[in-house]
């Protein structure tokens, strides 16, 4: 294996993440992960792993949201990562519309496979704006 991964696959990993996101495809979603990956969503919160919670998490996605936009807009690629500047709209069970920035900072194993997820923004305000 190499030891470093090639930033096309970084690029790759980091789009399939919010796609899955935005598609609600655990399945898909899960697969992007190493067994012992951890998301820390947003950062403060305690360490969630990925690939035994992403049911869980996938479903409390879809009991707030009918519908959910997720654009990364920019990638910054470094060693075996990249952070992304990213911009959520999401159209609440409500009716009601939010939007959301963030930052999502990954971590790469040297076969392509996302170990770990930080992602910096204010879900508080999010679910505040979405709330019937």
């Amino acid at each position: 294996m190499p030891s470093e991964v090639s930033s096309a696959q970084i690029q790759a990993a980091a789009a399939a993440y919010f796609t899955h996101l935005q598609e609600r495809n655990a399945a898909a979603w899960s697969e992007l992960f190493t067994d012992d990956a951890v998301i820390y969503d947003p950062v403060g919160n305690p360490p969630n792993p990925a690939k035994e919670n992403a049911q869980k998490f996938f479903g409390i996605l879809s009991m707030a949201f009918a519908k959910l936009q997720i654009t990364p807009d920019h990638v910054f690629v470094a060693g075996n990562g990249a952070a992304v500047k990213w911009t959520m709209q999401g159209l609440g069970k409500s009716g009601k519309q939010g939007i959301a920035e963030g930052i999502s900072v990954f971590e790469m194993d040297a076969s392509g496979k996302i170990q770990q997820v930080e992602s910096y923004w204010d879900d508080a305000a999010m679910m505040a704006q979405i709330r019937g």
